[in-house]
């Protein structure tokens, strides 16, 4: 397994607020929902998390942005936060935090939508920030490619650097693989794992990350 645990941080732009706010914001939401009976919990979720099948009748529509702040699980959490803690502050102090907000929250938007689009009979609610991040991941391949990305091999317990588009360019493929094969059953994807969204989310992102790229560059020179 590798994860991100670091990379390159930009100097010259503003300082990040809003990243360190969603990561805490949807830690405080996850240690508040895991205190509850798991009952209740099932019902946040209900309530809270985005249903494809109640969407496309026009019901919870409200869940398209309510569903990127919960999370079903520790794992879950864990790895959202790292990967919104690694790449997103690079992206908020290039394009600024109210552009930023809009980014985010669009990113979040076209991800569930993604996933509403590619699952529609599906009646499980779909929880978790994965595809806003997704946008983030996508636009910093595009803006800071060559930033090297400090990446832990938790089986040695080790640590390498790669380039930021090799990083996240065989993610990338990796969730693409996973979303095709989820297309080959009946039901879906059966995982648990909305890859969709992270696709939707990710191309989201990658035309974000064009749009703002001479930003990138001017401050990189």
């Amino acid at each position: 397994m590798f994860f991100p645990i670091g990379d390159v941080n930009v100097t010259r732009g503003v300082k990040p607020i809003l990243t360190p706010l969603f990561l805490g914001l949807n830690i405080a939401v996850f240690l508040w929902m895991f205190q509850l009976p798991y009952n209740m919990q099932e019902n946040l979720f209900v309530q809270f998390g985005c249903i494809p099948t109640n969407l496309l009748r026009g019901h919870g529509v409200y869940t398209i942005i309510t569903s990127i702040f919960l999370h079903g699980g520790w794992m879950h959490i864990i790895g959202n936060m790292l990967f919104l803690w690694v790449f997103a502050d690079n992206i908020e102090s290039t394009i600024g935090h109210l552009r930023f907000l809009f980014f985010y929250l669009g990113g979040g938007f076209v991800a569930t939508l993604a996933h509403v689009y590619f699952n529609p009979t599906s009646s499980i609610p779909c929880v978790g920030a994965s595809g806003a991040i997704a946008a983030c991941l996508g636009a910093y391949m595009v803006m800071f490619p060559g930033s090297r990305i400090k990446v832990l091999f938790i089986l040695l317990f080790s640590s390498f650097r790669v380039p930021a588009y090799v990083f996240l360019g065989l993610w990338m493929i990796q969730q693409t693989w996973a979303g095709i094969g989820s297309l080959q059953t009946v039901t879906g994807d059966v995982s648990g794992v909305a890859y969709w969204a992270h696709i939707g989310g990710f191309v989201f992102g990658i035309l974000g990350g064009l749009y703002f790229y001479p930003k990138a560059k001017s401050m990189r020179d």
